[in-house]
């Protein structure tokens, strides 16, 4: 019954790395068809968030379950509780990359992204892939100082944020209010998925620690 118990313990593990795949799958898809303007990519983001939204359920009804079922305690309550946390988190990220894939085949068939803000917003999807690979690395090996690095990349997601606003606030923006708008709406869509990867980071972070990463910073 126990080894039982803890298989189910373990599938949670699995499928929060299951959900980074796909996040970041779709993450990638969105940013080419916001940049391409590729419609078919946008539609294929947009059904594929069911099967995120599929584990996520999964993954709480599981957590429920054992809670009703094992009344855990300590160690195996934190699992649990950290689980439905990131669980939560990753399945937002998943809505996001649907965000921008809508705003991709809103403007279909023109880009979305006018050509000054490609190179910007390119860098902000890849670094977008690179925080999701690395949360679902995070997730698989429990490592506490890959999960304290998410910060510095938030900072550099950040930092591209601002540049977008620098560009649409300047006197040189010529293409008028509907791509003002959609720009800074995929800007935050970004900068809100950069903001759930640290959360589910370091939700990892206390998994294994028990503390949180400030309390570690402070403890450095």
């Amino acid at each position: 019954m126990r080894d039982a118990y803890h298989e189910e313990l373990d599938s949670l593990s699995d499928k929060l790395v299951e959900m980074t795949r796909l996040v970041r799958s779709a993450m990638a898809r969105a940013v080419t068809a916001l940049l391409d303007a590729d419609l078919r990519l946008s539609e294929e983001v947009i059904s594929g968030d069911e099967h995120v939204n599929k584990i996520d359920a999964e993954i709480e009804e599981t957590v429920f379950d054992l809670m009703a079922r094992q009344q855990p305690v300590a160690g195996d309550l934190r699992t649990l509780i950290t689980a439905l946390r990131m669980s939560g988190d990753l399945e937002r990220m998943g809505d996001l990359a649907v965000h921008i894939a809508k705003t991709a085949r809103r403007r279909h068939p023109e880009s979305a992204v006018p050509p000054e803000l490609q190179a910007t917003v390119l860098e902000m999807g890849q670094i977008a892939e690179r925080m999701i690979a690395k949360t679902g690395s995070v997730i698989a090996s429990q490592d506490v100082e890959m999960g304290l690095e998410l910060d510095a990349d938030d900072d550099q997601m950040d930092r591209l944020h601002r540049r977008l606003f620098d560009i649409l606030l300047s006197p040189k923006w010529k293409h008028g209010v509907e791509p003002a708008v959609d720009i800074t709406l995929a800007g935050r869509y970004f900068e809100r998925f950069a903001d759930h990867a640290v959360h589910v980071a370091e939700n990892v972070v206390y998994l294994v620690t028990g503390q949180r990463p400030a309390e570690i910073t402070e403890l450095s």
